[in-house]
């Protein structure tokens, strides 16, 4: 993880401040999904991982579509170039290619890696930005686009609704250790304000888990590695009709 973190500090913002004019709402995705008798899923398109065998060389579009026909009803994109393949420019063609929620997944420690790519909703991780929090929910939100705050443990929810998350993303994955547990989830989310839009996040592997999740009060699910091995289509499917 920290040779993660060192590549994202040292990795580069955009040349000019963006402004996301329209930004695709997460929490409204979420709503019709519900609506629809479905379950709100955020496929996550991903190359490779540290924490996955392989590297999948299909293309990012081809595979957002799948997912969206599956219904999904928003994607991840991983933008993170070292250590999960990702790129600014795979969010761009992804964005342009569907028409959910696109949320950018990276490790953002400064304001102006913001401006590399005009986003939906960008992902800030409580653990790693510390008092950085508040202010880069603000520089996001002033930029037009939403925010995920990902947390781990009770004393982040409090940090996270205190710097003004009103999307908060459970990970039920310790980022130090790397190692899942759903219970995680289960524990951390009663701490969660009823108005905040919840996900859980990682190690949703099964309906019956995504079912779990749901049941211990997820809004919705960010599922990466078991959409993506397979067919992305009939997976996102599963998981969307669990």
């Amino acid at each position: 993880m920290q040779s993660i973190l060192d590549a994202a500090r040292e990795r580069p913002g955009g040349d000019e401040r963006v402004a996301v004019d329209g930004a695709r709402s997460l929490p409204a995705a979420f709503a019709a999904a519900e609506a629809a008798g479905r379950t709100p899923v955020v496929a996550e398109v991903k190359p490779t991982s540290p924490t996955t065998e392989g590297e999948s060389d299909r293309d990012p579009v081809e595979l957002a579509e799948e997912m969206v026909t599956g219904g999904a009803a928003a994607l991840s994109v991983l933008t993170e170039p070292d250590h999960f393949g990702g790129s600014v420019e795979n969010y761009e063609r992804v964005r342009a290619a569907v028409d959910v929620p696109v949320l950018r997944k990276d490790f953002l420690l400064e304001e102006a890696q913001l401006d590399a790519v005009e986003a939906d909703v960008v992902l800030l991780i409580a653990r790693f930005l510390g008092d950085d929090l508040g202010p880069m929910i603000e520089a996001a939100r002033e930029r037009g686009m939403q925010v995920l705050v990902e947390v781990h443990t009770r004393e982040e929810v409090e940090r996270a609704i205190a710097a003004g998350a009103e999307i908060i993303g459970i990970n039920n994955r310790d980022l130090a250790a790397l190692d899942v547990d759903l219970g995680t989830f289960e524990e951390v989310a009663p701490t969660v304000p009823e108005d905040a839009t919840l996900l859980a996040e990682s190690g949703i592997s099964t309906p019956a888990e995504a079912r779990r999740m749901r049941q211990a009060g997820a809004d919705g699910l960010l599922i990466g590695t078991a959409i993506m091995d397979g067919d992305p289509r009939e997976n996102t499917s599963e998981f969307v009709n669990a």
